[in-house]
């Protein structure tokens, strides 16, 4: 990790929702860590989220890596009577679980602010403490598909459906200079056969949005283009990581300028 000591500026590293498309930000993050870029946030929603959980806590990127690479989506798959949601979400607790070490916020090397969104209200809720693997299960529920989250009163589900790249948080929180990864999403054409690609279509059209909007507000932004991967292409993330390093590799030298390195 960096030693965040004695800056001049806050740097805040923003990781913006993708479900499978952001597991590129552990190849962002790759390519930071060998560059000794200075982090001193990391505020991420949904994916993002647990991608900056897991390097918060000091998981090293290679065992990100490979984590990542044996997931599947099957792995998220615990159909429940759809009250509030299609899946339980059990079996997504148990894998943020599993990618976290069941670590908690008190393991956080580098202060990570996780973003959901109260379904009851539509507010942002951010977490700073508490437990971890629950917030970050709330920040990773997709409405509709996982059941929400229930937390301190409210109902929560995920971050992104608010802030898809949460840099306004980031500037509230007393950032001075906000880098901003932005995964994308993958709005596809084409014949709607069931409930569950109606759900990621609109997430995709939502999102991409939002990214438009959201990122501009960074002081830097690494666009990692993921082309046709979507939300559910787990076993693309091998080149989704890929991606997400070249991607750093092309704009290091412009962000090292930047923020005087």
């Amino acid at each position: 990790m960096f030693n965040i000591f004695h800056k001049k500026r806050k740097i805040a590293l923003v990781l913006g929702g993708g479900s499978a498309r952001g597991t590129a930000h552990i190849g962002v993050l790759k390519v930071l860590e060998r560059e000794k870029i200075p982090i001193d946030m990391i505020v991420g929603t949904s994916m993002g989220a647990l991608i900056g959980a897991a390097y918060s806590t000091g998981l090293p990127i290679a065992t990100m890596e490979t984590k990542a690479y044996a997931f599947t989506a099957n792995k998220l798959l615990d159909a429940t009577i759809p009250m509030m949601g299609l899946l339980a979400g059990d079996k997504l607790e148990n894998s943020i679980r599993e990618m976290i070490d069941s670590k908690g916020f008190e393991d956080c090397r580098i202060p990570l602010v996780a973003v959901t969104t109260n379904i009851e209200t539509g507010e942002e809720v951010i977490f700073q403490k508490g437990d971890l693997v629950k917030v970050i299960r709330a920040s990773c529920s997709w409405p509709g598909i996982f059941n929400p989250v229930k937390i301190d009163g409210q109902l929560l589900v995920d971050g992104g459906i608010k802030h898809s790249v949460p840099t306004r948080i980031a500037q509230d929180l007393g950032a001075d200079f906000i880098l901003a990864v932005d995964v994308g999403f993958c709005v596809k054409r084409g014949r709607i056969r069931n409930i569950f690609q109606m759900i990621l279509q609109s997430f995709q059209i939502t999102g991409e949005e939002l990214n438009r909007h959201q990122s501009i507000n960074a002081d830097f932004v690494i666009k990692v283009d993921l082309g046709d991967i979507d939300q559910a292409s787990f076993e693309r993330s091998r080149e989704a990581v890929q991606k997400g390093s070249e991607a750093t590799e092309l704009l290091i030298g412009a962000l090292k300028k930047e923020i005087g390195l």
